[in-house]
């Protein structure tokens, strides 16, 4: 299989980006940034002359310092051959050590030698032993599959010419990784977590999630299952991991009696909970008569309800029992306990932070030139886009806000926007409602307060409701930037289906009205057993007003250009917006029709992706086939081998139809051989891992 190429960032300043690096360390949150490499160019004439280049890598062994002055010596071997300018005569690999928050580096002098130490936060060099770099090593195997692409080119267009390869090729590297998983484990806490986990805990951080998305993506379901029955003799919490994998595997008898046991032993277990409840809700979609599926999501709700009361700080134990709230199509308790969810501020991947380069080589590879793919670039950058459409703030949501938002469009697509208002306004005090019966009050003499109606004079306790600062930080203004993109939606007279929310009323200012007033609270009675709406699920709504009016438009339009038999334009970044759009809302075939009509003006790694999704879900092999091939060839195109979701889907169509007819279509393709080579070498290694499909 051949490399991907070396893409090439020149400096300004010698070294800068090393230094740029190690000034970056105290600020570094999560697994860390791609590994650096950084080389020392000479001209062969002008040997005074030297030039520092550099590039980012994931996937590389960083197992010993043996292993990554290797992978410097394979790019000498390409820079130094014969009828060469300039020679490489140095290189520095800098990979960072979540664990101990060391940067461990090697540096190479060509020909010479080869010195291995670490630098601390303060920039500090300090020894590198044999137990940093195991930690290195499952650093490294963890960000190569974090920070992987999706296949939608998103990941890969947020840092410049990264290479990404596959850090586990075969059994033997499975093995070492898994051994160095299993002596860290109880120490993965240390990595962090997931935006959406408060608290990072023994089976909930980035080595818990890493470990299933290896075994979901490979499907090394019994090397998962090993792990995890050793380190459940240590800690039984270890039994919420154990189950997931077995109901991966198909081996859910065994997955529910391992939770029941262990819930006999630790019954608040969050995690266990949320399993149980997960898997429940599953069941659930899949029951065969509406009493069964009533049954299965009462005993889901028993389950989220507990696991709720054993962590109330949790985004995702809330975030469940919406969900099964919502299944239950009990909608208003679907809302209550989606305002209860504490919200956190989303911590992104770390990024290297570089100076401006001085030049910036991307060289294409010969084995991925597709005339499609390459003239994407050229394309891309002279497209015009309608204002109201990049003004969409729901596509850049992350974290709780993404999940919370997804639970809200789920519910808009099953009832409907009007109920959904109509539900909100029996849910929530109303900011018309609370100024109305404030007016009452204000003409009756004042009687005495009653403890029930002290529930409207203040705020939710934050601790339960999240920081109401960072809600803030993330929704933005949403309710000023909704109001002007929706009076400017009324101004083209479309979209007036949609009816806009009103307000609720804002927790603050029934803090401050009640401080401030010695009125009659006798008169606000009727708004007892509402609730006060949080400031960032008020926000929700408008966002999500802003996104069906957009929506509304653009059908309402189509439809007129339909009725008058003419084509409705859109630029190619335009229907990748509208197809994102309708994908948000749930309305998947409006999604499919907008990806297409992007994919006929210009290829898109994102709409193409998006395509793939529905391919996958009704079950066509040969348009899923010829979908993964060119994203693989794109991928490869901006030096990425490996992306674990384009791995999965291959190995899945593999289980279904078998390898043989696979490999047949692939082959069948009226592409150019050295383009399906590439989706060769993604079917090679289902083989390699001896997934299901491949025998015989």
């Amino acid at each position: 299989m051949v490399a991907p190429a070396v893409p090439e960032v020149t400096e300004e300043v010698l070294h800068e980006s090393i230094d740029a690096r190690t000034e970056s360390l105290v600020a570094l949150r999560e697994l860390g940034p791609p590994d650096l490499v950084h080389l020392l160019k000479q001209g062969v004439r002008n040997t005074a002359k030297q030039t520092g280049i550099y590039h980012h890598v994931t996937g590389v062994d960083a197992s010993s310092s043996a292993s990554l002055a290797a992978y410097i010596n394979t790019l000498t071997y390409k820079d130094n051959g014969p009828g060469a300018t300039s020679k490489i005569v140095e290189g520095v690999y800098c990979c960072y050590n979540a664990f101990s928050r060391l940067d461990m580096r090697v540096h190479v002098s060509i020909p010479g030698t080869v010195e291995s130490y670490c630098v601390d936060e303060r920039g500090e060099k300090r020894k590198a032993s044999d137990e940093l770099w195991l930690e290195t090593y499952l650093c490294s195997v963890l960000r190569a599959y974090s920070y992987a692409d999706n296949g939608s080119g998103e990941t890969i267009r947020k840092i410049m010419g990264v290479r990404r390869f596959n850090p586990i090729t075969n059994t033997e590297t499975e093995q070492r990784f898994l051994n160095a998983a299993e002596q860290l484990f109880f120490r993965g806490w240390q990595l962090g977590s997931d935006s959406v986990v408060q608290v990072p805990t023994n089976v909930s951080n980035h080595l818990t999630t890493g470990l299933l998305k290896y075994l979901e993506t490979t499907g090394r379901y019994a090397s998962g299952i090993n792990l995890f029955e050793k380190l459940r003799t240590q800690s039984i919490e270890v039994s919420s991991l154990l189950s997931r994998v077995m109901f991966m595997g198909n081996e859910e008898v065994s997955g529910v009696k391992n939770l029941y046991q262990s819930l006999q032993e630790t019954p608040m277990d969050y995690v266990m909970l949320d399993t149980q409840a997960e898997f429940l809700l599953k069941k659930a979609q899949k029951a065969e008569t509406p009493e069964q599926r009533d049954e299965i999501l009462r005993l889901a709700l028993g389950c989220a309800d507990r696991s709720t009361i054993a962590a109330p700080s949790e985004f995702g134990t809330w975030a469940r029992l919406a969900q099964v709230y919502v299944a239950m199509e009990d909608w208003e308790n679907a809302l209550t306990t989606l305002n209860s969810c504490p919200m956190f501020t989303y911590q992104d991947k770390d990024t290297p932070i570089m100076p401006e380069a001085r030049e910036v080589h991307l060289p294409i590879l010969p084995e991925t030139r597709l005339d499609e793919i390459d003239s994407e670039p050229d394309s891309r950058f002279s497209e015009q886009v309608d204002a109201s459409l990049l003004g969409l703030r729901a596509a850049g949501y992350r974290g709780t806000f993404k999940q919370a938002y997804r639970i809200l469009t789920e519910m808009t697509a099953k009832i409907g926007w009007d109920q959904l208002l109509k539900i909100r306004s029996n849910v929530f005090v109303m900011e018309d409602e609370y100024r109305s019966e404030k007016q009452e009050a204000s003409h009756t003499a004042p009687l005495k307060r009653s403890p029930s109606i002290d529930g409207l004079r203040g705020t939710p306790v934050p601790m339960t409701n999240g920081d109401e600062e960072s809600g803030d930080e993330e929704t933005g203004q949403a309710e000023e930037n909704g109001c002007s993109t929706a009076d400017a939606l009324d101004a083209n007279g479309d979209g007036s289906s949609v009816e806009k929310p009103p307000h609720t009323i804002n927790p603050q200012l029934v803090k401050a009205d009640t401080d401030n007033t010695t009125q009659n609270d006798e008169h606000l009675s009727k708004l007892n057993t509402k609730r006060l709406c949080e400031r960032w699920l008020d926000s929700l709504f408008m966002v999500l007003y802003e996104d069906l009016r957009v929506y509304t438009i653009w059908r309402t339009q189509m439809a007129q250009y339909r009725a008058q038999q003419m084509q409705y334009k859109k630029s190619a970044e335009e229907w990748e917006i509208l197809g994102a759009l309708a994908e948000r809302l749930q309305h998947f075939d409006e999604a499919v029709e907008a990806y297409r009509a992007c994919l006929s003006l210009r290829f898109s790694p994102k709409s193409l992706a998006g395509v793939l999704r529905v391919f996958e879900k009704t079950k066509n092999t040969r348009d899923s086939v010829a979908a993964i091939i060119r994203l693989v060839t794109w991928q490869y195109r901006w030096y990425s081998e490996f992306s674990p979701e384009l791995l999965h889907t291959i190995r899945t169509l593999i289980e279904d139809d078998g390898a043989v007819k696979v490999r047949s279509i692939i082959q069948a393709t009226s592409l150019p051989q050295n383009v399906l080579d590439l989706t060769h070498h993604y079917a090679a290694l289902c083989a390699t891992f001896r997934s299901s499909g491949t025998e015989g």
